[in-house]
């Protein structure tokens, strides 16, 4: 297997160049309705690259590597259910802030089916400037105002998948490709091995590319800004929820 070494801000990522066919129709690609069975579904969120036991909480900080700012992410998962299309879906909590201040405040609502598929229903945002709120743009519900349900991580992942992970005509558009599933990546929380690497973009943003590394039985770990704004997100802490 062929890698290439990518060095962005210190650090060493071992970015895998391997092909693979990997698709899979059952995934929704593009804004075809994804026609999902509230049947399907069950209670408990464990895909191994994202399990959401209600508690578990993931501590970030975000480096902008162009112009020195930095953010501070916790994504914490609630003990709270939304129902959206019949599914019961988890309220997972994600806030941003900077400098102390309250950047972004979001809900975003996760369900999984019973083959282990991460499905994202929706989110509801809002941005903040000077601790008053500005905006929600970018907030989707799924089966509302034609949103369509998208696919976060699959539950049997493979090299080469492509996924819609969100729809919201001209709102919310989120692709991803599976790059890799045994990449190695060290950050403050710790050092992982057998990491699922995703490739993400959205048309909306052509000149965006993200690069995203998922930990099995923890979750995501890194995020890096490729093009379209270089920034680094490295996982600080991360605290699961069914052992506490």
């Amino acid at each position: 297997m062929r890698r290439n070494i990518l060095l962005l801000a210190g650090i060493t990522l071992l970015v895998a160049a391997c092909g693979g066919s990997g698709s899979d129709s059952s995934l929704p690609t593009g804004a075809e309705p994804a026609d999902l069975n509230p049947d399907d579904f069950v209670q408990q969120i464990d895909n191994p690259y994202w399990p959401m036991a209600p508690g578990s909480r993931w501590v970030f900080t975000e480096t902008d590597l162009e112009g020195g700012g930095e953010q501070r992410i916790v994504i914490t998962v609630t003990d709270r259910k939304k129902t959206i299309q019949g599914i019961e879906a988890t309220v997972v909590r994600d806030t941003v802030t900077e400098d102390g201040a309250l950047v972004e405040d979001t809900f975003d609502w996760f369900a999984q089916d019973k083959d282990g598929t991460l499905w994202y229903l929706g989110e509801d945002t809002t941005e903040y400037e000077d601790g008053k709120a500005t905006t929600k743009k970018g907030s989707w519900e799924a089966g509302v105002d034609g949103a369509e349900a998208g696919v976060f991580l699959p539950g049997d992942p493979e090299v080469g998948m492509t996924y819609r992970q969100e729809y919201r005509a001209g709102e919310a558009e989120d692709h991803a490709k599976i790059l890799s599933l045994d990449e190695r990546v060290e950050v403050p929380a710790g050092k992982y091995k057998d990491v699922l690497m995703t490739k993400d973009y959205t048309p909306l943003q052509p000149e965006t590319l993200e690069h995203k590394f998922y930990a099995k039985d923890v979750g995501p770990v890194l995020l890096v800004g490729i093009s379209g704004g270089k920034f680094l997100e490295e996982l600080q802490s991360f605290t699961n929820g069914a052992s506490s």
